[in-house]
């Protein structure tokens, strides 16, 4: 029976209790997320034109790139004013004995002690970026590509060959012109820039043509004597006829 009456005392005693919690949490999140993204378009492939004959080949593109990004706040606030409240808390309540406890409440809400600074953490962001892209481009139709260059390789030799006969002619012409501006008796000044136009012509004596010459007729020694002797024996006078 006195167990019982000592925990009825117990739990039906008077309790004071002071109690004092202030919680202030601030919490500050900021972040920025950039994306970027290089498209690669698709270009047509190499292709070479010989004469109307055009081939494909393979095709390597190497592209580089360069970007920048720049970010920043508007308005620019580099610190704002942040407000500490008054938390006192001295009086509200009254212990048993009648003197002033605090009640867990400030005795001033509302009421601003100061303003301290806190900075933003707002800037400029600048960043550049750099790259290469790289495509290469073959084509499938192997077969078609190697008859196609087969041809090419065809149209060139023939464009050879009507290069060449155009040089042939070209020279046969030269040749003919200069040939016959030497048997005129014409041609250019040695010092003059077009002299070398027929520089390496050469004209010479067509077959079974004899060119201008002299020949030494010999003679015997008597008939040499007698026309000597001829030369130094005078004539003479002849005399008068008789009457």
């Amino acid at each position: 029976m006195k167990r019982v009456l000592a925990a009825l005392l117990l739990f039906a005693g008077p309790v004071n209790a002071q109690v004092s919690s202030t919680a202030a949490p601030v919490a500050n999140s900021s972040g920025s997320v950039t994306n970027q993204a290089v498209m690669v378009t698709p270009s047509s492939n190499f292709s070479s034109v010989i004469n109307g004959v055009s081939c494909q080949g393979a095709t390597l593109t190497i592209n580089p790139f360069l970007s920048s990004t720049t970010g920043w706040s508007d308005p620019y606030e580099r610190y704002y004013n942040e407000p500490v409240y008054d938390t006192l808390d001295l009086v509200g309540a009254t212990d048993p004995e009648g003197n002033p406890v605090p009640d867990g409440r400030p005795d001033n809400p509302g009421n601003i002690l100061f303003h301290k600074p806190v900075r933003t953490g707002q800037k400029t962001n600048f960043s550049i970026n750099g790259g290469i892209t790289a495509q290469i481009s073959i084509p499938l139709d192997r077969s078609h590509i190697r008859t196609c260059r087969r041809a090419q390789i065809k149209q060139v030799e023939l464009m050879e060959a009507s290069l060449a006969d155009k040089r042939l002619n070209y020279e046969i012409a030269r040749l003919r012109n200069c040939a016959d501006l030497m048997k005129e008796g014409v041609m250019f000044h040695p010092k003059s820039p077009y002299s070398k136009i027929c520089a390496d012509v050469v004209l010479v004596n067509p077959p079974g043509v004899l060119p201008p010459h002299t020949h030494l007729i010999p003679t015997s020694s008597k008939t040499a004597g007698n026309a000597d002797a001829a030369k130094q024996t005078p004539q003479q006078p002849s005399s008068p006829a008789s009457p």
